[in-house]
């Protein structure tokens, strides 16, 4: 018997160390030549690391959410022979969730992504591991992950299979600690089961020994890890360096959303316009009067990098957390360029297909929660950015209006609120007051929005 000790490899280009988020093996259990060991995260993207042997795991490096250094004994493996380095595979570095961007702006929803580990032991330095110990540490082939696992046979049918199923690796951790057969969960768009289905599978009673949403719950430890503290730590930093003021005004978007309805029942075979194109319109023709909104803070060096184009970051809610994929020189873009590039980022991001440099170099942010935007909200800012605007819920009230002869009338119409965070070190109040007052113009007059 040999022990081959598989160091942790240079998964990129300036990683020093990467943390485990979860394992696929613990001592004693046997891996097959390629199989799957556990998931490393770096500052850029989830790594699947993979055996390069067969054997029996004898020792691993620690647990979830402990950071390794790179070239550092990740696991121990006991093989059924000497195994000399140079007949050794390389290990496959598969990317489960590439590209995380690392200025993530919020952190409100949780992700459980724990993978329970079992009785682990850590490594001892690789010298001293007694003899027939091989060390290789091996470059892997970073390969995206799009192929969902084999089916497997169903407990319901004689010898029929199920069909395969697609779900990110945070979706299958979690069905796994809650008793779910993925199989039987009916995704509601896409045919991607995502974390709202799993509650939505378990609010009927449909996973075994749980009682349906708000019963029976339980106390638990979440250990953070991975993306989430990553976010964590960001919050942190915004909320520790970064001294907020909020400013909240109400739009009237009653014409606004008469416009959108007669663009979208008018626009052939471009994409449907969302609110979110209008508000971008009005924010980049704004910008110009208040360049000290579209930029970033240098804290160390003390200089604020104006940016003369808007790149503006769009906070995007994925199955891994909160990503921020940019639309890049978003004032050269029309109304039906910016609903494409809104579509193809956000379905980037939530598959796990987005670039770094769609993840990064954002210089103003916008994130809403759509139908759940309550009434205001004070947005965290996306360091190192200055500002972070938030557009909530259209709600439609009773309101007084001009009547046209001097007098005013009781009319319904559709209100928005639209709340912003600055950084109170480089912006004014009276500016960011400033700034929402021009835009709020724009969208209470939006033939504007369409002139040259």
């Amino acid at each position: 018997m040999a022990k081959f000790v598989f160091n942790l490899p240079d998964i990129g280009e300036g990683i020093a160390e990467a943390e485990i988020v979860a394992w696929h093996v613990k001592v004693g259990d046997k891996v097959e030549e390629d199989g799957r060991l556990a998931d490393m995260l770096t500052d850029k993207a989830t790594v699947e690391m993979e055996s390069p042997v067969a054997g029996t795991v004898v020792q691993v490096a620690g647990e979830a959410g402990d950071v390794v250094p790179i070239g550092s004994p990740l696991v121990v493996i006991e093989t059924d022979g000497e195994l000399p380095v140079e007949e050794a595979p390389a290990p496959k570095a598969e990317v489960v969730r590439e590209e995380i961007d690392a200025e993530t702006p919020e952190a409100e929803h949780v992700e459980k992504v724990v993978e329970e580990a079992g009785e682990l032991e850590p490594i001892k330095p690789s010298r001293g591991l007694g003899e027939g110990a091989v060390s290789a540490t091996y470059a892997p082939e970073a390969t995206r992950r799009e192929t969902p696992p084999p089916p497997t046979p169903s407990p319901k049918g004689e010898g029929a299979q199920k069909a395969k199923v697609l779900a990110s690796p945070a979706v299958r951790a979690r069905a796994r600690e809650l008793g779910i057969d993925l199989a039987e969960v009916r995704p509601a768009d896409g045919g991607r089961i995502r974390h709202a289905d799993l509650d939505a599978f378990l609010s009927y009673g449909g996973a075994m020994g749980y009682a349906p949403a708000g019963q029976g719950l339980r106390d638990e430890d979440i250990k953070v890890i991975g993306l989430r503290r990553r976010i964590a730590e960001n919050m942190a930093a915004s909320k520790r360096h970064i001294p907020h003021f909020s400013y909240v005004e109400e739009c009237d978007v009653t014409e606004l959303e008469k416009l959108r309805a007669d663009l979208n029942a008018h626009r052939g075979d471009k994409p449907k316009l969302t609110l979110l194109p209008l508000l971008i319109t009005a924010i980049c023709r704004a910008l110009p009067e208040f360049p000290m909104l579209n930029a970033r803070y240098d804290d160390e060096a003390s200089v604020i990098h104006r940016s003369g184009g808007v790149h503006l970051g769009i906070a995007t809610m994925t199955d891994a957390g909160l990503m921020v994929p940019v639309i890049r020189d978003a004032q050269a873009k029309n109304l039906w360029q910016l609903a494409a590039e809104i579509a193809r980022l956000a379905e980037a991001a939530r598959s796990g297909t987005a670039k770094s440099e769609e993840l990064s170099g954002s210089t103003l942010t916008i994130t809403s929660l759509g139908p759940l935007g309550g009434i205001a909200s004070t947005p965290v800012i996306n360091r190192p950015e200055v500002a972070i605007i938030g557009p909530n819920r259209i709600v439609e009230r009773p309101m007084f209006v001009p009547d046209g002869i001097g007098g005013e009338r009781i009319e319904k119409r559709k209100l928005m609120n639209l709340s912003i965070s600055c950084d109170h070190r480089v912006v004014d109040g009276y500016d960011a007051a400033a700034f929402v007052q021009a835009v709020r113009k724009l969208l209470e007059t939006p033939v504007l929005l369409l002139a040259g």
